[in-house]
């Protein structure tokens, strides 16, 4: 039986009505969540068992856009979750409300202090505060583990910290997801993420080349250019299609043998034939073939596709052709 979906609900520091309150204890965590990864599932997790042994709300109180994006832009990292993304996942997660604050230069400048108790108390009624065990916010990330506990000894929640979710002797993080994903690590970062790495967008036309050398691709226009892409190659990738998921090929990036032709994001979908222009596309980067390389000719280029087909349908499960 499907989880229900979280209820969702935006406060702005200065504006909203808080949460509604049904008598009910708050247990809440905190944080920006792009990724959603394994780790994050565990906090996530935490809090949902929590609020069911005390009878209570179980909430995840995020931001958006990315903290850094303020705070930092020239430093801010790209995207693992657009909002869109963040919000199809966490409607999986089982919580009883996910809260989206804007993150504002006025709210940068909130001491951490002044955030748990207007915020996570005033507008929220939280009880019990569960955090990662490396987490920090407030102004200059002042919030800290050991910062928190005395808050919450002075106003009276607790707060519980999850320890560091590992994998291959390494702590998961976003960080470590997105180096994953520029070295091209695809499938490494799928592990973490606990599924594929996937990118949306919408199917424009491009210059037909894929058509004419009897591999018709869909060209992908992402919306978001905040969203992280993984490092140029060809992949082993799925698309989802009306519905449906259907094995294939992505390229991203340039294409050397075409010299003067833009670099692209080309997924081409196997045993499969339709128009997709103007549709909305969503593409599962499961594991890298190879790198984009030229060729000395249109036939040679042919071949080196038909060999990431073939490579890509033993990656991808499939029977040969």
């Amino acid at each position: 039986m499907p989880r229900p979906q979280p209820a969702e609900f935006a406060i702005h520091p200065a504006l909203a009505p808080p949460l509604p309150r049904d008598g009910r204890p708050a247990v809440v965590t905190v944080g920006t969540f792009d990724g959603v990864h394994r780790g994050h599932w565990e906090v996530l997790q935490e809090i949902r068992r929590r609020a069911e042994a005390v009878g209570g709300r179980s909430i995840l109180v995020t931001f958006h856009p990315h903290p850094l994006r303020v705070v930092r832009p020239e430093h801010a990292p790209p995207l693992l979750t657009t909002l869109a993304e963040k919000r199809e996942i966490l409607a999986e997660s089982g919580l009883e409300y996910v809260v989206y604050i804007p993150f504002t230069r006025t709210l940068q400048h909130y001491p951490a202090r002044r955030f748990v108790h207007e915020i996570l108390i005033g507008r929220i009624g939280m009880r019990e505060l569960v955090i990662g065990y490396d987490h920090g916010f407030g102004r200059d990330r002042e919030g800290s583990v050991q910062t928190l506990r005395e808050i919450g000894t002075e106003a009276g929640f607790a707060v519980d910290v999850v320890d560091a979710f590992h994998s291959s002797g390494e702590a998961i993080s976003s960080s470590r997801i997105r180096r994953l994903l520029g070295e091209g690590h695809a499938a490494a970062a799928g592990q973490l993420l606990g599924r594929p790495y996937s990118v949306s967008g919408v199917v424009v036309r491009g210059e037909q080349k894929g058509r004419e050398l009897g591999f018709p691709t869909a060209n992908i226009q992402v919306a978001d250019p905040e969203k992280m892409l993984p490092r140029e190659g060809v992949y082993a990738a799925r698309g989802w299609v009306r519905g449906q998921r259907i094995p294939g090929l992505l390229h991203l990036g340039p294409r050397p043998t075409f010299p003067g032709f833009a670099p692209t994001i080309e997924l081409y979908l196997m045993d499969w034939s339709g128009d997709l222009y103007g549709e909305q596309v969503r593409v599962e980067v499961v594991e890298r073939i190879r790198d984009i390389r030229p060729f000395p000719s249109v036939e040679s280029l042919i071949e080196a596709m038909r060999e990431d087909e073939r490579a890509g349908r033993g990656m991808l499960g499939l029977p040969p052709r």
